[in-house]
């Protein structure tokens, strides 16, 4: 049976805006009519997320899906980098299982850095061979971010091997190379890289433009790219999409990529370029199935009241209404889900640091950024053992082992403000290892062994008393209603703030102290990791 639904038609192909009728049956656009009079609401492509981890909304899929098309998502460009580095070809797969359960266009890639680097330990690994594996399989559109760009640029042969078996079976891949610019960037894109979501300044996104790559716009949870390259819409439409990279369960309840249409409209950009940006451009560039209003397309559309505040009123995919004025209709389903947490607890005397030297190097954590600097201190010494200086805000930070049972690896991070207790998440890119923070050891050591003891979770201790949610899908996320982890973790982070810091997302925050393929200096599970040289190094000058 036909189904008709009538409107100011938003034809992103065309670039034109018009009122008309759309007819679709069994999901698909039968035909597009213009109409003489106007309609009333607009219509448009749902948007698409062209770059993001759904783990890291701590969501399954299905979940992740229920929340983001209330706010007119209706596919994501995933990559399950995060959960492949627990579990390995098993994770990527479940991702993949979880997400065809409901009406939502997941289009997952195969990860390209796993683990990340050899200077950490992960929970699997995937080498050329997997990777053209997940490659053969249509489910796979893309390869994953290419984050070893080091590698790219020397033509390492596992690399390369990686690189090719995207080529061969024609499949785009997709880049990760802060800071890299000139001969560099020009190099790498004619590797192949065809993306790069970690541009920090309008002159390297200009710079990997014109070497040929497209610059998704980020604007997550932690890392805040939007105000820095929106200007570039103007100049460079067709190479320009909108991306989240990592979204938290209470920032993805407020909104997702229609935020960044609001605000791209609110600067004054045109609005076909903008819309383009979140539908087309991520369509054609990846070979997507999402509909673009066309006939033959899915049925892949939204409702929005008017195209200045661009309220979300319906969303539809495949034909189906799966959101409506704030509502989700999407249930979702608790399959059984995978972990691989082998961790044991630590005791006091595994967080003790005998001073070996006066100074210390330090990384300094920095609102809105993945990237660190280096900093060197003066150490707080205390019975010959170097302890966190609250009144400096230079606090202890450890990197610990959950695959196996290890030692913790210690540090010191500047930035977080702890005035007291401390935090502790087993989130932490790329390996999620446990990473946790403290103004003391006691509170440390309370954080750490409640998320070992769970299995997996983002924990807060405050005068002893340990609030926990757990994680026990992979460590990395809850099978439990999106919403209510939404709210726990917002009581979390609210905990967090309260205990000193003045990160807008201090979880978030801290998963990335230990990311060692973004500068400048960070943890590993294997010690402290200067990104610059690409090496291990030592706390003491």
């Amino acid at each position: 049976m036909s189904k008709i639904i009538e409107g100011n038609i938003v034809d992103v192909v065309k670039g034109e805006i018009y009122p008309g009728r759309i007819i679709y049956q069994d999901g698909i656009i039968v035909s597009v009519e213009r109409l003489s009079e106007n309609k009333g609401p607009y219509i448009l492509p749902g948007l698409i997320d062209a770059h993001v981890h759904i783990e890291s909304s701590m969501l399954l899929p299905s979940e992740f899906a229920r929340l983001a098309v209330v706010h007119g998502t209706t596919a994501t460009v995933s990559d399950p980098h995060e959960i492949a580095n627990v579990l390995g070809m098993e994770g990527v797969k479940f991702m993949i299982k979880n997400g065809n359960e409901v009406p939502f266009h997941f289009n997952f890639g195969a990860p390209s850095c796993v683990p990340a680097t050899p200077f950490e330990s992960s929970g699997a690994e995937l080498g050329a061979a997997e990777v053209e594996e997940l490659l053969r399989m249509p489910e796979i559109k893309y390869l994953s971010e290419m984050m070893n760009y080091p590698g790219v640029l020397s033509e390492q042969a596992g690399v390369m091997e990686k690189l090719n078996a995207a080529k061969k079976y024609n499949k785009p891949v997709d880049g990760h190379a802060p800071g890299v610019l000139g001969d560099d960037a020009r190099r790498y894109a004619q590797a192949g890289i065809s993306t790069d979501h970690e541009c920090f300044t309008r002159e390297e996104a200009v710079d990997k433009i014109q070497a040929g790559m497209k610059v998704l716009i980020r604007e997550g949870s932690a890392a805040r790219n939007f105000d820095e390259l929106i200007p570039l819409i103007k100049y460079y439409p067709e190479m320009i999409m909108f991306c989240s990279d990592d979204k938290h369960p209470d920032d993805l309840i407020k909104g997702h990529i229609n935020l960044l249409v609001k605000r791209a409209l609110d600067k004054g950009f045109d609005f076909i370029d903008i819309v383009r940006a979140c539908t087309l451009n991520p369509v054609m560039h990846y070979g997507l199935n999402s509909g673009l209003l066309q006939p033959g397309d899915y049925a892949d559309f939204i409702v929005v009241d008017n195209l200045q505040d661009f309220n979300v009123i319906e969303t539809y995919v495949e034909g189906r209404l799966v959101a409506s004025m704030g509502k989700s209709f999407i249930t979702c389903s608790r399959s059984k889900t995978p972990n691989n947490f082998n961790a044991r607890p630590v005791t006091a005397d595994d967080l003790k640091i005998k001073a070996e030297g006066e100074i210390i190097k330090v990384q300094r954590a920095l609102e809105g950024q993945l990237i660190t600097e280096i900093e060197e201190v003066k150490a707080h010494v205390v019975d010959g053992y170097v302890e966190s200086n609250v009144k400096d805000d230079v606090l202890k930070m450890l990197v610990i082992n959950r695959y196996q049972p290890s030692l913790p690896a210690l540090g010191f991070v500047a930035g977080f403000g702890l005035k007291r207790g401390a935090i502790a998440s087993t989130v932490a890119h790329d390996s999620h290892n446990i990473i946790a923070v403290g103004a003391d050891d006691e509170s440390l050591m309370q954080a750490v062994n409640a998320v070992i003891d769970s299995k997996g979770g983002i924990c807060v201790v405050d005068n002893g008393k340990v609030s926990l949610l757990p994680l026990p899908v992979a460590g990395i996320m809850s099978p439990m209603d999106g919403y209510e982890v939404a709210k726990q973790y917002e009581q979390l982070n609210g905990q967090a703030l309260d205990l000193g810091s003045s990160f807008r997302a201090p979880f978030m925050t801290l998963s990335f102290m230990a990311l060692l393929v973004i500068p400048d200096i960070k943890l590993s599970d294997k010690g402290l990791f200067n990104v610059n040289n690409f090496s291990l190094t030592g706390l003491f000058k």
